[in-house]
């Protein structure tokens, strides 16, 4: 169990020297993720904004799940955490929840689904 978590570690290591430190963010708060896709032989970045509505903190498999409204419909994405696709990650606002998983935003309207925000000290 050992030899596991130090590969976890170095492989963790290995993939965030040189990126932009990943912020700390949990769910409620307001993410804005720097994508990076090929379109061809060119390469741009492209932003998706949104709620996070989950996070899962496994080591080299973490991930975080965003819940953006387009059009009158929902779009969620999930995201690996330290995948090499992500440019970088910005909290925007920061959310004042009591849950741990927002999965219940689904079944509401866009106003209902408003989050306060929290108030840092």
């Amino acid at each position: 169990m050992g030899c596991l978590l130090d590969f976890n570690s170095r492989e963790i290591e290995r993939l965030t020297t040189g990126k932009k430190p990943i912020p700390v963010f949990g769910p409620g708060d307001n993410l804005t993720v720097y994508v990076r896709i090929l379109d061809g032989k060119r390469e741009r970045i492209q932003r998706f904004e949104g709620l996070c509505i989950a996070r899962r903190n496994a080591g080299l498999h973490s991930s975080f799940t965003v819940r953006r409204v387009t059009g009158g419909f929902g779009l969620e994405r999930v995201f690996p955490l330290y995948s090499p696709v992500i440019d970088h990650i910005e909290c925007t606002r920061r959310g004042k929840v009591r849950r741990n998983k927002l999965y219940y935003v689904r079944t509401l309207s866009r106003k209902k689904s408003r989050i306060k925000e929290r108030v840092s000290r």
